[in-house]
């Protein structure tokens, strides 16, 4: 079994690359792979760089990321797979590569996605008569973000030494018969307890030569943006034309601010507590119901909640009803708390 704290921190890790060590695993990745050792190793300080420095490659040869990563790993995967049985497979994949999946996936997604954008800023997304960054990204190999395929693969074998070896000391890299392009790995690196990418006051992900990505609560946004949440004014967040960045708005100014400046009236009162709406143009509403702990804090008073409901709602029992997954009928608490 491997051990997952390993390949957790692996996947998450920031700070400079250990290149004599992950240009080690390179080696050891071709010559596993019956190929000859590059004569070249690249450095780049992210992987916007490292696409870049791939287009501009000359004298590189084909890419052999087949040879090294695809191939082997398809192999090593069906070796384990029957050797385990579909039973076990599916019990040690859910034990180990499944925990990391999701979130490394969307990472290198997220990342993806900026070295794109970057690359369309700068006119290098796509060309009809050559290879462009677009389809360089095809080539890369994701160094420490394969951790969930590895974290699998861990101790069942020496065939992917080579590719574990990168990932623990290195981010992505694009291997080619007579050069390989290597990325560092991020020096920063912010998420949430769901694991997307989120930060308020800078970016949530930032490499060594200023490549850095911003978002919040997972939602890409501008860095612009960012600066101008201290900010911020009732009136400015119903001025907001996107719908998805006044919604990050809301959630950073809060709720219950926003009500109380912005002079809210309730839409419905009852026993349960108080139905608030915020009409937004061009979006949903936003309902919220505020309710009152009837236990007091040990001062003596009652605490305040407000609760995010669907704008349908009707009364303040509805509202909370559903946060319970109840119709507003069946919600008859003894005790309102």
């Amino acid at each position: 079994m491997s051990d997952m704290n390993t390949w957790r921190a692996v996947a998450a890790a920031t700070g400079a690359a250990d290149r004599p060590a992950a240009e080690q695993g390179v080696r050891l990745a071709y010559r596993t792979a019956g190929l000859a050792e590059p004569e070249r190793i690249v450095w780049a300080g992210s992987p916007l760089a490292g696409a870049r420095a791939a287009l501009l490659l000359t004298g590189a040869g084909r890419s052999v990321r087949d040879e090294v990563r695809t191939y082997p790993w398809a192999e090593e995967r069906r070796r384990v797979h029957d050797t385990l049985g579909p039973d076990g497979w599916a019990r040690h994949w859910n034990a180990t590569g499944a925990r990391l999946w999701d979130t490394t996936r969307a990472l290198a997604d997220r990342i993806r996605a900026g070295v794109l954008d970057a690359a369309e800023e700068g006119g290098e997304s796509g060309s009809a008569d050559g290879p462009s960054i677009r389809s360089l990204l095809l080539d890369a190999v994701l160094g420490q973000h394969d951790a969930a395929w590895l974290a699998a693969f861990d101790g069942h074998g020496e065939r992917l030494a080579g590719l574990a070896e990168v990932a623990r000391n290195a981010g992505w890299w694009w291997p080619y018969a007579h050069a390989v392009v290597i990325c560092e790995r991020p020096v920063v690196l912010h998420r949430d307890e769901a694991g997307r990418l989120d930060r308020g006051d800078g970016p949530a992900i930032a490499y060594p030569d200023g490549f850095a990505l911003h978002a919040w609560r997972g939602m890409p946004v501008p860095a612009a943006f960012l600066g101008e949440l201290p900010s911020l004014t009732p009136g400015r967040i119903r001025a907001e034309p996107n719908a998805e960045l006044r919604r990050v708005m809301l959630e950073y100014y809060g709720f219950e601010r926003y009500l109380s400046e912005s002079d809210a009236r309730p839409v419905h009162r009852d026993e349960t507590g108080v139905l608030w709406r915020i009409a937004l143009t061009g979006d949903e509403d936003v309902a919220m119901v505020e309710v009152v702990n009837s236990t007091p804090e040990p001062d003596g008073t009652h605490r305040t909640y407000w609760l995010r409901v669907p704008p349908t709602v009707r009364s303040a029992r509805e509202g909370v009803a559903w946060t319970f997954g109840l119709e507003a009928e069946a919600y008859a608490p003894i005790r309102q708390t």
